[in-house]
């Protein structure tokens, strides 16, 4: 157990970061199966509205370090790739 109370005020600071991360990574991939579930239901209109939310999703949560960059820019091209699949 930590002596210090810095320490302690550390650990719930941790605590708190680590709720925020995981419920912005839930809604992630919320909204992920979401758009999958549009994609396979060749609804690209409603797909394509819904990819920019998500992208805006993934460039905030990589803004703030919840996930790497590279992994919101990858995540991101495969959505993109997958659209472009379901409207050819």
């Amino acid at each position: 157990m930590p002596r210090e109370k810095t320490a302690y005020k550390e650990l719930r600071k941790a605590k708190r970061r680590h709720f925020r991360n995981i419920s912005a990574k839930t809604e992630l991939k919320t909204f992920a199966k979401k758009f999958e579930k549009l994609v396979a239901s060749k609804k690209s209109d409603e797909a394509g509205k819904m990819i920019k939310t998500l992208m805006s999703k993934l460039n905030k949560a990589a803004a703030k370090g919840i996930i790497h960059k590279n992994t919101a820019s990858r995540k991101i091209s495969r959505l993109m790739k997958r659209l472009a699949s379901s409207k050819a």
